[in-house]
Formats: C-alpha cells, sequence, structure tokens
C-alpha cells in the first residue's frame, strides 16, 4: 500500500512541474526547460513504479 503512494506522488509532481514549465515559458526559457526535462524524469518514473 505504502509503494501506491510513490508513484501517484511522482505523477503529480511532475504535473506540478510541467505547470511550472509552462508558467516560465516566456520569461525563462532555459528555466522552462529544466522544468520540462525533470518533468519527464518524474513522469516515466512514475510509469515505471506502476509496473
Amino acid at each position: 500500500m505504502t509503494k501506491d503512494w510513490i508513484w501517484i506522488g511522482l505523477l503529480a509532481l511532475a504535473g506540478f512541474l510541467i505547470g511550472g514549465a509552462y508558467v516560465t515559458w516566456k520569461s525563462m526559457k532555459f528555466f522552462a526547460a529544466l522544468l520540462a526535462v525533470a518533468a519527464v524524469l518524474a513522469g516515466a518514473g512514475a510509469v515505471l513504479w506502476m509496473m
């Protein structure tokens, strides 16, 4: 049961990071790209954790 919360948390983190990347895209593109990469990694980690 505890392991179920990990992938849910990773998906929530990915969503939060995507939102941050979207908001910062116009002002700081490099930082937004870093946030997008971190979001992809968190999403991939969540999918791998579910399997």
